[in-house]
């Protein structure tokens, strides 16, 4: 039997209480560790350090997992007051380790932020404040909150041969891709028109989701990760 694919998972520094502490930890919603696992990978969990991006050549595949909002900065943008505070050591490491990935053509999953992340990598922008556009908050519910949002899926992507032309997937974002940036092509859409997958032209497999698979039972996408992983 062939060794199960090592998957890392991108991680921030946050504030965290756990028994008698109450301190900085570097952390990561278990669901993404139990997906992965369930998917037949061995999840890695990976700290936002930007110098460690040697780390990919012990890797199968990458996730980037969702989180804060990215710093206009780093597209070109005026801060929106609505904009949440940068955090550019998380910034400067998942830039890096996505940069790193693609360059040595590893899987790559990106979730919400994760897909924001991609299309800044390559160029694009970001909507900053979602509600402003679209006129209300069916993707960002209440705080803590998952939304179900419907999304219809181009037929001839790799996210269609996964989960189907149609999908319910879990949603919390107020930000979202406005241009994609180089070689990514849109492949899931919301029903307002805003951006819910992308993938990246050419290679093995890059694919990004507004929503967040790593809620709920379905584990297709994660299979589709690690599937991948597996090939040469």
């Amino acid at each position: 039997m062939s060794p199960r694919p090592v998957v890392g998972i991108t991680t921030y520094e946050e504030t965290a209480r756990w028994g008698v502490w109450n301190c900085p930890a570097v952390l990561v919603p278990a669901d993404y560790v139990r997906k992965v696992s369930a998917a037949g990978g061995v999840p890695v969990l990976l700290p936002p350090l930007a110098g460690d991006v040697e780390v990919l050549d012990r890797l199968d595949a990458l996730v980037v997992a969702g989180g804060s909002d990215v710093d206009p900065a780093r597209y070109g943008a005026d801060r929106s007051p609505r904009t949440g505070p940068a955090q550019q050591h998380r910034d400067d490491a998942e830039l890096a380790l996505l940069a790193g990935a693609l360059a040595r053509d590893l899987p790559v999953l990106g979730i919400c932020r994760g897909l924001q992340l991609l299309a800044v990598l390559r160029g694009g922008t970001l909507v900053q404040h979602l509600p402003d556009v679209v006129g209300s908050d069916v993707h960002v519910p209440a705080p803590g909150t998952y939304g179900d949002n419907d999304v219809r899926i181009a037929p001839d992507s790799r996210l269609a041969g996964l989960i189907g032309t149609e999908a319910t997937w879990a949603c919390h974002h107020h930000q979202a891709v406005d241009a994609l940036g180089a070689g990514l092509t849109p492949v899931a859409w919301a029903a307002d028109g805003t951006v819910e997958g992308a993938e990246l032209e050419g290679a093995r497999f890059v694919l990004g989701v507004q929503g967040h698979p790593e809620v709920g039972d379905d584990v297709r996408l994660f299979e589709g990760l690690v599937a991948a992983a597996r090939r040469p």
